[in-house]
């Protein structure tokens, strides 16, 4: 078997995937054949049709443009969470092991007080201290993704401590900065980018749970973790308000995590050596 060869194909799938979720998010404007905020009482709960590709819900709102709107929603959670979270931990942990010494322990310690806590539970909390809204919900997923990152940047610097050519930068007189940014980040980048790419589906996946919750996102913006929540009560006479919703929250994790699994295996040198062999 070609290890390579379904490597590749494996992501230019995911990628693909991937795609057809940003693009749509994008175009959402263009795509949606009605306004998702819009109530219509006398068409609620009306069945999949031409003008209403997958019905409507309770409020008569079009179910199609609302998940479409609520993929730019998610997609935009995502992609904060993970940029902020990233950088906090790269911050954060590249100074813990370049460093060393005291503030490596008290970056850790701080790092393992947050692992203590199971990751849903608390961004319950902090979610449920500050109040709900866009805001205090990207707040509690950081506080929960960016332990993750300053631990695997803590070890890439701790791998490349003592390293020949960063002992060389230093007796040139290379600042501390220059060196991180120029010498140890792209050499942790790879396995931070694979984090950030599975931390994309986790994003969407924690806001969605949030906002199920009546915690995230509010209405009337379109939003499926909120969406899934409101079709609580018709799930016996219409599953189809909370069906599509899930679908969509499964697809979008599925494909980041299909994604981040695809490009960590074509940036493991030991699935090169597999091919090879």
């Amino acid at each position: 078997m070609n290890l390579g060869t379904n490597s590749e194909f494996g992501t230019r799938l995911a990628a693909l995937v991937v795609l057809g979720l940003v693009l749509p998010a994008l175009l959402a404007g263009q795509i949606a054949p009605h306004d998702p905020e819009k109530a219509r009482p006398e068409l609620r709960l009306k069945s999949p049709c031409l003008d209403y590709p997958l019905g409507t819900d309770q409020l008569g709102r079009c179910i199609f443009s609302r998940i479409v709107f609520g993929m730019r929603v998610s997609l935009f959670i995502g992609l904060a969470v993970v940029l902020l979270s990233a950088m906090m931990g790269i911050i954060l942990g590249g100074a813990a092991g370049y460093f060393g010494g005291v503030l490596d322990e008290a970056i850790m310690r701080v790092v393992d007080a947050f692992l203590a806590f199971p990751s849903i539970f608390l961004a319950l909390a902090v979610i449920g201290f500050l109040g709900s809204g866009l805001t205090n919900l990207l707040f509690s997923l950081i506080l929960v993704e960016w332990t993750g990152y300053a631990r695997l940047m803590r070890s890439g610097v701790l791998a490349l401590r003592g390293k020949e050519f960063l002992e060389a930068a230093t007796g040139l007189g290379a600042s501390n900065l220059y060196i991180m940014r120029r010498h140890i980040l792209p050499n942790v980048l790879p396995s931070l980018l694979v984090m950030a790419t599975l931390g994309m589906g986790n994003a969407i996946l924690g806001a969605a749970s949030l906002s199920f919750l009546g915690l995230g996102i509010q209405p009337p913006t379109p939003e499926w973790g909120a969406m899934m929540n409101d079709a609580r009560p018709f799930i016996r006479a219409f599953p189809l308000m909370m069906i599509f919703p899930g679908i969509a929250i499964t697809v979008s994790v599925l494909a980041f995590n299909l994604l981040g699994e695809a490009i960590r295996i074509r940036l493991d040198p030991r699935s090169e050596m597999r091919n090879e062999s």
